[in-house]
């Protein structure tokens, strides 16, 4: 059985960064793809990043502007998501999962194995 465990969130002031962690346990993480969402209060679950295992990529939300890196060490097996220059519009519970399916999307719906999330707060 796959789990997920995040940590690394937090108060942080606008401008600030965080790293975020996802440890992966039950499976090698190399044969993974594995995303990064978020949701706020009263919002929709978003996709922040996905990562995918056979192609090496690594796609970003719009709103990520180039401010956030998504990265793991397989050895570790380990997803880090380092998030820099935040917002207060980035304040959200911070979810990794697993693509059931093998490969990246944007609906949550094809992933699983969700984490307990990860709250950060972008405040002054």
């Amino acid at each position: 059985q796959v789990q997920l465990v995040e940590s690394g969130g937090g108060l942080v002031q606008p401008g600030g960064s965080l790293r975020l962690s996802c440890a992966v346990s039950g499976f090698r993480l190399d044969y993974l793809t594995i995303a990064w969402f978020r949701q706020a209060p009263g919002k929709e679950r978003d996709l922040v990043s996905c990562s995918s295992s056979n192609l090496g990529t690594t796609i970003y939300a719009d709103f990520v502007e180039g401010r956030f890196t998504a990265s793991r060490d397989n050895a570790k097996s380990t997803v880090y998501l380092e998030m820099n220059d935040l917002k207060p519009e980035d304040t959200a519970v911070y979810y990794c999962a697993r693509a059931l399916y093998g490969h990246c999307s944007r609906s949550q719906s094809d992933f699983g194995f969700w984490g307990q999330g990860t709250q950060v707060t972008v405040s002054s």
